[in-house]
C-alpha cells in the first residue's frame, strides 16, 4: 500500500487536486480517509474535513493560497514530501514504537553548526561562536538513520543554520523525498539562495522576528529588522513557502500577539507561525525576559482567536500542549541533536546522555534519559502544563539525574537543579492560571479527547 502512495497514487492524487482544487479537495479528503490505514490520524483528518466544509473560513483561504501565492513545482513538493509522507510515515514510526519500546519521533532537529552571525540577547548560541559543527557525512547519515524509522521531516537549527547552506542544500538534493525546514534569522537569506531553494523545492524556512523593528533590533542587533524584511520580500516575490519563528518575551509579548502584528506577518507573505515563550537556559542566561502568567494567557487566547479568523497557521509550543497531550518532546515526536552530536530531549533541554558519533538514534532513544521520557510523559494531566522544566518543577531534575545525564552546556555546563529553580516562581503561578484555563475548555465530564482525564483536571 506505501508503494503505491509513494508512486502512482501520489502523482494521480495531486494532478487531480491540482486541476480544480476548489472543486476537488474534498473529493481528494475521500480517498485519504479511504486509505488511512488503521484509520491513522482519525481526529487530524476530521478537522482537515470541517475546515474544508466552510468556503468561507480562514483556514479555507490558507489552502486556495497554496495555488496563488506558492510556486507550483514547491507546492507539489510540500503535498508529497510533508502532506502524504506523514501519512505513510506514522504508522511506521508506531510499528516501530510498539516494535522497540521506545519513543520514536516524527521529526528531528539538528544543528550544522554553533556558529551564528547575530549575537542575541538571551540566547545561549551567542555564546558558543564557532566551535562547534557537524559534518556533511554526519548530518546525512542522521537523515539515513531517521528516514529507516519513519522520519521524513527535518529541522536545522543551531547558531545559524544558514551559515552551512551549501551543505544543506546538498541534502536536499540527496534527500528528495524528505522536508526540511530551518529556524533562522533569516538575514543570509539573498536571491541567490532564494533560487536554490525553488531549485531543490524541499526547503522551507521560519524566519525569527521579534516582532516590529524596535523590538527586533533589541534582540538581535540594529538593522536585524530591515534585513528581515528583505528577505521576506525576496521569499514572496519568488513565491516560496516560508514561516516566521517568534519569541514571546516579558518585553514584546504584547505587540507579538496583537493583531497588528498578525496581519502584518500575513501581508509579508508567511503561511505559518511558530510561537515559542522565552526559556532562562545557560548558566547566564537572562531571567527577566521569562514572560508572566497573565502574559503566557494573553498569547494562550490571542492565537486561538486568531485561528478562527485569519489565514495563517499557528502552532504554540507551550500553549498547544492540550491538541498533543503533553510534552512532544523526548523522541515522542521529536528530539534535538546539537552542534556537538549531543542527542537532547529537546532545544531547551541542554542534558543528555548519548552522541551521534556513538550511538545510533534507535540506542539513544533507548537510552536511560530517553527512557525517563517515555515513562514520565504526559508530566502533567493538565496538558496546558506540558513542560518538565518550566511547567512541572522536579520533574525534569529527577529524570536527568535517574538518568546520569550530563549538561551539554559548552561553556557554562548547568547543575539540572539550578536550572529548575530558575523556573519555579514562573511555574507555580501558571499553575493557578492552567488550572482556569483547563477547567473553562474540559469542562465537559469525560470528554471524547480527553477520557477520564477532563473530570481529574475540573475536580
Amino acid at each position: 500500500m506505501n508503494k503505491i502512495i509513494g508512486s502512482t497514487g501520489m502523482k494521480l492524487a495531486y494532478a487531480y487536486l491540482n486541476s480544480n482544487p476548489e472543486k476537488n479537495i474534498p473529493k481528494l479528503m475521500d480517498w485519504v480517509d479511504r486509505l488511512a490505514i488503521n484509520n491513522v490520524m482519525e481526529g487530524q483528518r476530521k478537522a482537515v474535513r470541517k475546515i474544508i466544509e466552510d468556503k468561507d473560513s480562514n483556514w479555507y483561504k490558507l489552502i486556495l493560497s497554496m495555488w496563488t501565492d506558492v510556486d507550483p513545482g514547491i507546492r507539489k513538493t510540500f503535498f508529497d514530501n510533508f502532506i502524504l509522507k506523514t501519512f505513510i510515515g506514522w504508522p511506521i514510526q508506531e510499528k516501530n514504537r510498539e516494535k522497540y519500546g521506545c519513543n520514536i519521533p516524527w521529526t528531528i532537529l539538528m544543528d550544522p553548526t554553533s556558529a551564528c552571525n547575530l549575537r542575541c540577547t538571551g540566547c545561549w548560541a551567542a555564546e558558543y561562536g564557532n566551535k562547534m559543527s557537524m559534518s556533511y557525512e554526519t548530518l546525512d547519515n542522521v537523515i539515513q538513520q531517521g528516514k529507516e524509522l519513519g522520519v521524513y521531516f527535518f529541522i536545522y537549527s543551531g547558531g545559524e543554520p544558514l551559515v552551512r547552506k551549501t551543505d544543506i542544500i546538498r541534502l536536499c538534493e540527496k534527500h528528495g523525498d524528505c522536508q526540511f525546514l530551518a529556524f533562522t534569522n533569516g538575514t543570509l537569506i539573498d536571491e541567490k539562495f532564494a533560487d536554490e531553494m525553488l531549485r531543490v523545492r524541499n526547503f522551507i524556512p521560519a524566519i525569527s522576528i521579534e516582532g516590529f523593528e524596535d523590538a527586533t533590533d533589541f534582540r538581535r542587533g540594529r538593522g536585524t529588522y530591515h534585513a528581515v524584511i528583505r528577505a521576506m520580500e525576496v521569499l514572496k516575490r519568488k513565491k516560496l513557502l516560508f514561516g516566521a519563528s517568534l519569541c514571546y518575551t516579558r518585553y514584546n509579548t504584547e505587540a507579538i500577539g496583537s493583531e497588528e502584528f498578525f496581519d502584518f506577518l500575513i501581508d509579508k507573505g508567511v503561511k505559518f507561525a511558530w510561537f515559542f515563550t522565552y526559556m532562562p537556559v545557560g548558566a547566564d542566561a537572562a531571567t527577566d525576559l521569562m514572560v508572566t502568567a497573565e502574559q503566557r494567557e494573553f498569547m494562550y487566547r490571542q492565537i486561538r482567536h486568531f485561528r478562527q479568523t485569519k489565514p495563517l497557521f499557528t502552532m504554540d509550543f507551550w500553549n498547544d500542549g492540550e491538541y498533543v497531550q503533553g510534552c512532544i518532546a523526548g523522541g515522542r515526536r521529536y528530539l534535538h541533536i546539537n552542534a556537538n552530536g549531543d542527542i537532547e530531549p529537546c532545544a531547551f533541554i541542554h542534558y543528555s546522555d548519548s552522541n551521534i558519533h556513538e550511538k545510533t538514534l534507535l540506542k539513544a532513544l533507548q537510552s536511560p534519559l530517553f527512557t525517563q521520557y517515555h515513562r514520565n510523559q504526559p508530566f502533567n494531566d493538565n496538558h496546558l502544563r506540558p513542560c518538565p522544566l518550566l511547567d512541572n518543577p522536579g520533574r525534569l531534575t529527577a529524570m536527568v539525574e535517574a538518568s546520569g545525564a550530563a549538561s551539554t552546556d559548552f561553556v557554562k555546563p548547568e547543575d539540572v537543579r539550578r536550572l529548575s529553580d530558575k523556573c519555579v516562581d514562573t511555574a507555580e503561578k501558571w499553575a493557578v492560571t492552567a488550572e482556569r484555563l483547563w477547567g473553562e475548555s474540559h469542562n465537559c465530564a469525560g470528554c471524547a479527547q480527553c477520557g477520564d482525564k477532563a473530570q481529574k483536571a475540573v475536580g
